[in-house]
């Protein structure tokens, strides 16, 4: 199993359409996929289930995100073993390293998305896991076990559920913050990629990504200096590693031909990017991908250009933009407008099909 977190600084590049998107591709590829939404935003979340769903989950988990060890003591053990036995929050299943108590005794099944490709739901309360995060931090350079259970306990999920159902990867979805939260979920995860808009924001969002990981990389290897080889096996053996970047929904040009088919002024900063890369990304974080192959976007221009209104006709039916021609309940004022433009749907599979699969290749680099 690898674990791979798609992140930016920069908001509104489109992560979470695109990990959604991989994650059908890879699915469709025969891959075994799990999803975890780590961002307390639960855009993924919502792109891939109806909200009335989500919404009763929440709710049968409400008590428990207040107290968690109260509200099992006042739970019969078969209203109990029923509650996580149905798909639980990636917060709920969280809980009980945050309130300090034992790890439950069996994993809650994830929410099946289709064949292959499974979902830990998101939750708003994430925050309250973070807090505890921050607080419990420097307890971690003292080897306190609750503390390293808390910096690794999203590594440890992903490991155990790829061990139980056989996942090949562990797609993670993340905020565009650089705090705590996302500090320990990049670092403890095998490699990351960088979506990017060809503007000034991604340059700098890359800027601030490549000086916050030398910051986390000697943060991490003091740790793993002071703790002792029992412990230290929470963590994964190396530091995350940068897998490359992708400039996503990008204006396509029109005119004659132009490098990568971008307008002038999104070419202008597309091609600074890589150079951003090599400069602020320490060479140890980016060193296992070739310089060749880490100076161009992943899969090309695969996925590079705008599919204008299509990813939010895929939000509205929680499917992959490919599939939505073919379900049979298309609302009729959307019915014409999509069936009509079917191959510009269908062909969107194909486009995807190759960005995994030069995803893949990188991913080989990790060992």
């Amino acid at each position: 199993m690898k674990a791979v977190t798609i992140f930016n600084n920069k908001g509104g590049v489109g992560k979470t359409t695109l990990t959604y998107h991989l994650a059908n591709a890879l699915a469709e590829m025969k891959y075994r996929i799990l999803l975890i939404d780590l961002d307390p935003q639960c855009n993924l979340t919502i792109m891939a289930m109806e909200t009335e769903e989500l919404h009763e989950i929440w709710l049968k988990e409400d008590d428990f995100i207040d107290d968690f060890q109260a509200t099992r003591n006042h739970t019969s053990p078969d209203d109990f073993n029923s509650i996580i036995s149905s798909p639980r929050s990636i917060h709920f299943l969280l809980k009980p390293t945050e309130d300090g108590l034992t790890d439950l005794d069996k994993l809650s099944p994830p929410r099946q998305l289709s064949e292959n490709l499974d979902l830990i739901p998101g939750r708003l309360t994430l925050h309250l896991y973070e807090e505890k995060i921050s607080g419990r931090w420097s307890d971690v350079y003292q080897g306190d076990p609750l503390a390293i259970r808390t910096v690794t306990k999203f590594r440890d999920l992903a490991v155990n559920y790829a061990r139980e159902r056989k996942y090949d990867f562990v797609l993670i979805d993340t905020s565009p913050s650089l705090g705590i939260l996302n500090r320990v979920v990049i670092s403890t995860a095998d490699g990351f990629l960088i979506p990017c808009a060809p503007d000034m924001f991604s340059l700098y969002g890359v800027r601030n990504i490549g000086n916050s990981l030398k910051v986390w990389e000697r943060q991490f290897a003091t740790i793993k200096k002071l703790l002792s080889s029992e412990k230290l096996s929470r963590f994964p053996p190396d530091f995350v590693s940068l897998l490359g970047f992708t400039i996503y929904n990008a204006k396509r040009y029109s005119g004659e031909k132009h490098p990568w088919n971008l307008a002038t002024a999104h070419y202008h900063y597309a091609q600074q990017i890589p150079e951003a890369i090599e400069k602020y990304i320490a060479p140890e974080t980016r060193g296992r991908v070739p310089d060749a192959a880490m100076r161009e976007p992943i899969g090309e221009t695969a996925i590079m250009h705008s599919h204008n209104t299509l990813p939010s006709m895929a939000q509205k039916y929680h499917l992959p933009i490919w599939a939505v021609p073919s379900l049979p309940q298309l609302e009729p004022g959307d019915a014409s407008t999509v069936r009509g433009n079917r191959k510009a749907y269908e062909d969107t599979k194909g486009q995807y099909t190759k960005f995994a699969t030069s995803l893949l290749e990188r991913i080989k680099f990790l060992g």
